[in-house]
């Protein structure tokens, strides 16, 4: 599959080939860009502006619509294309369509009301005579580089509220998963004039790198590792940033909560994706009194599971995205296990398959949990009190999403005020998204917020107009 730029299909001397997980088989190949391709898609992007800026919001809102309408005809096709390359289950594919084409109307709605407001210039000194209003005006050329777990629909996030603010885009897709998005901005593509959307795909750091520095990109959005977070961070100059770093998110469940729920959320939580979840349930913190039936229940819901052919529709949990990331799983739970935690259930690899694991006496400086565990585990930490399931949720570098479960309303808001999280859910998983909503975190999770709304003030910039009228 061939890059697009400025409405062509580019192709290099150099290839990559993307491998289903599931059997190692072939499913494409797509060319290796270098800089010179990176500052081809610059040029078309800023060409771009003038056609898509000329657009009244309404004709935008209209694409965007048009663009909705066509993924949805070609959902099942897009579904079964995500399962090849990510490994996911076909059912979550089925649901990340879904998200997607939720995420799609949404901008096309929000690309109708980006509002300015008046302001009373009157109220400071010497501004009697004066009308002045605001308006939020595009920032240019947004370049979003995206995940592989995700691929579609953090894409969508990324780029839909950039070309509903009137905003070109340059796409650098997931190097493990790079054919969903490419095949949806070809969709873009037959709506909005050539250039708006430009798709560049680079392995290693030769082409991130270069549309970070690069002077003629007016924002980046990045989702990805902390590592790379902090690069671009340091590179990027004066250009707005918005950086979503993944998390290493609580799951709280106090004595009085509803255990069977609890059970069920962490089973939503930390399996999703096979654990591939950067707001996944990465630490289960429990307290003493009721851990004996918490681990009880959730080992039997977790071997109820089924591990296979991520295109059957009974499976629920497919592969990693490579039998290296499975290794690594593999070893940090060993790891785990060397320093005393039990494993009550899973703990085998197969080739890129993980089992779905529960492991026990997880103590809180284990890498396990001191990292971010990017697998299907479901560590269990005991605590003694409200306390210190708050201390424990707090020791991190992260702060993305937190989830508590407890029928008290006390206990629930003390975690919902003292938890240092972006979005603290009550009787809920910290998984629980939707699309409209403000998502970013604290502390290394990274900055700005996504959720359409939030992204198009990201992707903006504010001018203020005054008219002397004396």
């Amino acid at each position: 599959m061939d890059m697009l730029i400025g409405g062509k299909h580019i192709t290099s001397d150099d290839f990559e080939e993307v491998k289903n997980p599931y059997d190692g088989e072939v499913i494409d190949t797509v060319p290796i860009a270098h800089r010179q391709t990176a500052d081809l898609a610059i040029t078309e992007a800023n060409k771009a502006k003038e056609s898509l800026q000329e657009m009244s919001a309404f004709k935008v809102s209209n694409k965007l619509y048009g663009v909705c309408e066509k993924l949805k005809d070609n959902r099942e096709d897009f579904a079964e294309l995500l399962t090849k390359e990510v490994g996911k289950p076909i059912n979550e594919s089925l649901v990340e369509l879904d998200r997607s084409i939720e995420t799609l109307k949404l901008a096309a709605e929000e690309a109708k009301r980006i509002y300015g407001e008046s302001v009373p210039l009157d109220a400071g000194l010497n501004g009697k005579g004066f009308f002045a209003f605001t308006q939020r005006v595009p920032l240019g050329v947004v370049a979003a580089i995206t995940p592989f777990n995700y691929p579609l629909n953090l894409t969508i996030h990324k780029i839909a509220p950039a070309i509903a603010c009137k905003n070109t885009v340059i796409i650098k897709p997931p190097t493990e998963a790079p054919l969903a998005v490419m095949k949806f901005a070809e969709i873009l593509n037959e709506e909005f004039p050539d250039g708006v959307v430009n798709t560049v795909t680079g392995y290693g750091s030769e082409v991130g790198n270069y549309l970070v520095e690069s002077p003629n990109i007016d924002k980046i959005s990045f989702t990805g590792s902390v590592t790379t977070g902090l690069m671009i961070s340091q590179k990027a100059g004066m250009k707005k940033v918005t950086l979503e770093l993944g998390g290493n998110d609580p799951l709280i469940v106090l004595k009085d909560a509803d255990i069977d729920k609890a059970v069920k959320g962490v089973i939503n939580g930390a399996f999703l994706n096979a654990g591939q979840v950067c707001m996944g349930v990465k630490r289960i913190i429990v307290e003493d009194e009721i851990v004996g039936e918490f681990t009880e229940k959730l080992v039997k819901e977790t071997e109820k599971l089924i591990m296979g052919n991520p295109l059957d529709k009974e499976t629920t949990l497919g592969t990693l995205i490579s039998e290296k990331a499975a290794i690594q799983v593999e070893e940090t739970i060993n790891n785990a296990v060397n320093s005393g935690a039990k494993i009550l259930t899973g703990g085998n690899r197969n080739g890129a398959f993980y089992e779905a694991t529960v492991i026990d006496n997880v103590t809180s400086d284990m890498d396990l949990v001191v990292s971010e565990t990017f697998g299907p585990v479901a560590p269990i930490i005991h605590v003694n009190s409200l306390d210190e399931a708050i201390g424990v949720a707090n020791d991190t570098e992260y702060g993305l999403q937190a989830g508590v479960f407890t029928s008290d309303y006390a206990s629930a808001m003390r975690c919902a005020q003292e938890i240092e999280a972006g979005t603290v859910f009550v009787n809920k998983q910290s998984t629980f998204r939707t699309d409209n909503m403000p998502f970013g975190g604290f502390k290394n999770s990274g900055v700005g917020k996504e959720g359409i709304k939030y992204a198009v003030n990201e992707m903006t910039k504010t001018k203020l107009i005054g008219l002397n009228l004396r």
